[in-house]
């Protein structure tokens, strides 16, 4: 192999590195941040972002979710769940009992975070115009979520696709330059 076709190749395996590693090291975005909302039912939805960008946390996020009431109950800790309405977004493992509550959420992976909101939490029977609303609400959020990961996804392979194109180039002109690509 002659030295000029070395470099390309070194050129194009480097650019491929680069590229690919770009995402492992933009896993670590530094601090996260989370959103808390009530469904409008005995559920709670935790949305999970990081703070920098505001993209959604891709990683496994660890966090447990405890509540007091106004009337001194409390509830939890319970650990938070990977819910199926998004990938950044999580739920707690058990519903929240009847009544108002002060919720924590405490995250501890990734990154520390810690977010508190006051949640209603009542039999979806009894109001059925909040728990349309509260679907409404988290169907949005989930193809907001999904909206967003997948522009960010076309864009790497976007310049996987550019960077191999230009790596493609350079070694087509190399070869004919050396005349070891022949036209026919």
């Amino acid at each position: 192999m002659n030295k000029t076709l070395r470099h390309a190749v070194t050129l194009l395996l480097a650019g491929l590195v680069l590229v690919l590693g770009a995402s492992a090291a933009s896993a670590d975005n530094g601090p996260i941040k989370l959103e808390v909302i009530g469904d409008g039912g005995h559920n709670v939805n935790v949305l999970a972002t990081w703070k920098k960008n505001g993209q959604p946390v891709e990683e496994i996020v660890e966090a447990t979710l405890t509540a007091k009431s106004a009337d001194g109950r409390s509830f939890g800790p319970v650990q938070l769940m990977s819910a199926s309405e998004g990938q950044n977004v999580y739920q707690p493992a058990e519903p929240l009992p009847n009544g108002e509550w002060s919720v924590t959420v405490t995250a501890t992976k990734p990154s520390k975070a810690r977010a508190t909101t006051k949640v209603t939490a009542q039999d979806l029977q009894a109001s059925p115009m909040a728990a349309a609303e509260a679907l409404t609400r988290d169907r949005a959020a989930a193809a907001a979520a999904d909206s967003d990961d997948s522009s960010g996804s076309l864009l790497k392979i976007g310049i996987i696709v550019l960077v191999a194109v230009l790596a493609l180039g350079a070694f087509a002109v190399i070869m004919r330059r050396r005349g070891l690509y022949a036209r026919r």
